[in-house]
């Protein structure tokens, strides 16, 4: 995947392989290597690359580039992965859907272009400008905020933009996807304290290490009194269509 990737970028630079080493400061010969997969860079070597191309290596090493569109792409904090935006004719970012089925494989896919494309979306244009992304909540932690409800945030692109005592949509490692009310722990520290809204569950700490994504609180879709386990899919879709439906009305 890499000499692929390497080998589009170039070309969608409109660069000749002399042209681009001499730019990475590297001989033509060791390029074309690269290039045809007969050599593999270093690591050192590998940062520039990503670096100069504003591409996290993650992607350079495990993503077909050619299938992302890069014009709507999101360049997330200290160049670690991209988030792709997907937008509709008219120029509207797509809101994707983490339902039931797909919160299992998020954390394997939350960053994997591919696997964000495959997500069910809807339009929303009251969200004004940002991506943002959609989450069923399950459990009571955040009543009244009911078991099924749905999310949606808007991705926090630098982590002192945090805003403390704001309810966020928290992806770590070990939690998977949690919605809490976020407070800092010290002003010096950027280790978090989640609050839940019932207070029959106790405040916790979350490191910066377990952090993936934030997602900052933009709107709540409640699907009636329905549990996360008797709203199928379809229900939430039909839902978010009723909205846009309702929506393009009043523009109109």
């Amino acid at each position: 995947m890499f000499s692929k990737n390497l080998k589009h970028l170039r070309k969608q630079r409109g660069f000749t392989q002399k042209v681009l080493a001499e730019n990475l400061i590297i001989t033509r010969a060791r390029l074309a290597k690269y290039e045809e997969g007969k050599s593999e860079p270093p690591l050192d070597i590998l940062k520039r690359m990503a670096h100069y191309f504003n591409v996290s290596i993650d992607l350079m090493v495990s993503v077909d580039l050619e299938k992302v569109p890069m014009e709507h792409i999101l360049k997330m904090e200290n160049n670690r992965i991209l988030l792709p935006i997907i937008i509709d004719r008219e120029d509207r970012d797509q809101v994707e859907l983490v339902a039931d089925k797909a919160r299992a494989g998020y954390l394997a896919g939350y960053a994997d272009p591919e696997y964000i494309e495959q997500l069910d979306r809807m339009s929303l244009p009251f969200l004004g400008q940002g991506k943002h992304r959609a989450f069923l909540i399950t459990g009571d932690s955040m009543l009244p905020v009911n078991d099924g409800a749905i999310v949606i945030g808007k991705y926090l692109e630098q982590f002192r933009d945090l805003q403390e005592g704001k309810t966020y949509v928290i992806i770590s490692r070990n939690d998977g996807i949690v919605y809490k009310r976020v407070f800092r722990k010290d002003k010096r520290s950027k280790t978090l304290i989640l609050h839940s809204d019932n207070p029959a569950y106790a405040p916790y700490e979350l490191h910066p290490n377990e952090i993936l994504e934030l997602w900052e609180f933009k709107a709540l879709l409640q699907l009636d009194d329905a549990r996360a386990t008797e709203a199928g899919f379809s229900d939430v879709i039909g839902y978010l269509k009723r909205i846009e439906k309702h929506l393009g009305m009043q523009d109109g």
